[in-house]
């Protein structure tokens, strides 16, 4: 059987090109198709409290407060219901907006701290009191993703570079080795 060894010039070649192929990215107007969804920002603060009938969620948005308020056994929307909070020093009545949710607008936004809030359900037939926290965290940075610099891509390349360099001089120096041992002109 007749073998064709691959020259350490010929694999040099064929491992850079892999290298270089596997890097190569979409420059500015070449797009690659839709990259997917990022997070807008953190989660909007809110609050939960519950209770063995009803149970309420408490989003904040600024100054707009949106609760909604389900049955705790079924997780139904509770229809007709009135609704009065106590949210830290004030007493305040959200409007009702659907079945089981409500709305209210703040006169200011809350500051960062654990607000109490307490809420009155009335109903038809029942009557409950409920309690939660309202935690708001200050706004924090988000990192912005690192973009590699020409000269951290030129590291790269050269390092690549240098690394298959001394995988080819190994290579050559054990198929000379080999062929010593076997006889063979080198």
């Amino acid at each position: 059987m007749q073998r064709f060894p691959l020259s350490p010039a010929a694999a040099l070649l064929a491992v850079v090109l892999f290298f270089a192929s596997s890097a190569a990215r979409a420059g500015e107007g070449h797009d690659h198709g839709e990259a997917p969804a990022a997070a807008a920002g953190p989660a909007l603060p809110r609050f939960t409290a519950s209770s063995e009938l009803f149970e309420l969620v408490g989003v904040l948005q600024g100054t707009q407060l949106t609760l909604y308020l389900d049955h705790a056994d079924s997780n139904a929307p509770v229809k007709n219901a009135k609704l009065e909070l106590e949210f830290g020093p004030r007493k305040l009545t959200p409007k009702p907006h659907g079945d089981g949710e409500f709305t209210l607008t703040l006169d200011a936004e809350p500051q960062p701290g654990a607000l109490a809030v307490m809420a009155t359900v009335t109903t038809a037939s029942d009557s409950d009191l409920l309690a939660g926290e309202l935690d708001i965290h200050e706004a924090a940075h988000a990192e912005e993703a690192h973009v590699h610099s020409a000269k951290e891509w030129a590291i790269w390349t050269g390092s690549a570079l240098a690394a298959l360099i001394a995988v080819g001089l190994l290579a050559r120096r054990l198929i000379g080795a080999r062929a010593l041992r076997t006889g063979a002109a080198a």
